[in-house]
């Protein structure tokens, strides 16, 4: 089967394992190491995708399990699928819903049911019901029951027809014993071997996830484990890494970061999930990562929380009141040459929506420009010495 994506590393960093490379796909060029703004509903949050497109976003995130539940897959495969749904022509990975599954599943439950401080691990069970064939969860939204398998994420993701899909594996709750951290690998490899088997669309990739929390040998033989079931006809074509950045201590988050870009292959992308910021994305690229997702700039923006060359400001506190100064004198997004740091606290403390906007504007364009000097610097070989002055401006 021909493959839907193709991946090459142009440029690989001499003192470092950081890469610099493109991934082709059917609808644009993803330019590595890359930075996917989350568009959980299929729109990031207080964004025009036209703004993204301006602002150099070469492919953005969907939640499949978000949009499973509302407006549905069957609405969005009528509209054309969901590229045509949000007007966006670039390309668009779905992650699988796991992870919704589970950690929104339990946020339902518990407001049902009291948790048991005295043994944290048996909240973990309440909510999603887990079976071999899949999750029995209720909806965060009016509570309904539904029943999400492998199969059933696959057949969503094709009916969104986007560019990458992610296979459907179990996320363990922290904290977990190593027993159970076991248990949910097996079941994940099994997951992710039946989602691949149900993938009927060539014109889409899929990633494999591997899993393992802080055990680098289980991470390495679960990452064996889905490498052998690759075909000449079905086959994983990038390497995910899950279950990071849950509340882990940062320093183990990189060490096992290290340690699976070690045995992941070269010449697949490498997705870390769910990361991070700006720090994790600069260490994590050193440490040979490819891709990135995470709600930070959007969750954090609407928040109050920015961020700028020198680190972070929250644009709420008082020393702003009259600072007429932009938030980041050597930012160029709309936000900092139009507006100072005293309006935009003005706003966000009024509670207006155009703080969102603003301040959205502001940390996507850091993070797209952050991960655009990234690649320049590995274009011009000065990758370590841009680390190596980033961290030293971080206050």
């Amino acid at each position: 089967m021909k493959k839907a994506l193709a991946f090459r590393v142009i440029k690989k960093n001499d003192q470092s394992q950081a890469r610099l490379g493109e991934i082709h796909t059917r609808r644009g060029i993803i330019k590595t190491p890359v930075f996917m703004p989350v568009g959980t509903h299929g729109t990031v949050k207080a964004m025009r995708l036209d703004e993204l497109d301006a602002m150099g976003a070469d492919i953005i995130l969907g939640n499949t399990y978000h949009l499973y539940l509302k407006p549905g897959a069957e609405l969005i495969k009528k509209a054309g699928g969901l590229h045509s749904f949000i007007n966006w022509k670039k390309p668009i990975l779905t992650d699988s819903g796991g992870f919704q599954v589970f950690s929104l599943g339990r946020t339902a439950v518990d407001r049902q049911q009291p948790r048991d401080e005295a043994n944290p691990s048996a909240n973990n069970t309440r909510l999603a019901k887990v079976t071999e064939e899949g999750v029995h969860f209720q909806s965060h939204i009016d509570g309904s029951s539904h029943f999400m398998t492998p199969e059933l994420s696959v057949a969503v993701q094709e009916a969104l027809d986007t560019d990458i899909m992610m296979p459907f594996d179990e996320c363990p709750a922290l904290p977990a014993t190593p027993e159970e951290i076991r248990a949910s690998v097996e079941r994940s490899i099994r997951w992710e071997e039946r989602s691949l088997k149900a993938k009927k669309n060539p014109a889409q990739a899929m990633f494999a996830i591997v899993q393992g929390g802080l055990d680098i040998s289980l991470r390495k033989e679960c990452f064996e484990r889905l490498w052998a079931v690759n075909s000449d006809e079905q086959f994983f074509e990038g390497y995910a890494l899950g279950g990071l950045s849950v509340g882990e201590p940062i320093p183990e988050m990189y060490a096992m970061v290290s340690g699976c870009t070690a045995f992941m292959p070269a010449d697949h992308p490498r997705y870390l999930m769910g990361v991070g910021t700006p720090e994790d994305l600069v260490t994590c690229i050193d440490l040979g990562i490819d891709m990135f997702d995470c709600v930070m700039p959007t969750r954090n923006a609407r928040n109050g929380m920015l961020f700028t060359s020198f680190g972070h400001i929250s644009i709420r506190q008082a020393q702003y009141t009259d600072d007429f100064g932009p938030i980041d004198a050597l930012c160029s997004c709309y936000t900092c040459k139009n507006y100072s740091r005293a309006y935009l606290r003005h706003l966000h403390l009024s509670k207006e929506i155009l703080s969102s906007i603003l301040c959205t504007i502001h940390n996507l364009h850091y993070y797209l420009n952050l991960l655009g000097q990234i690649r320049k610097s590995l274009e011009n070989d000065s990758f370590v010495e841009f680390k190596k002055n980033f961290f030293s401006s971080r206050s």
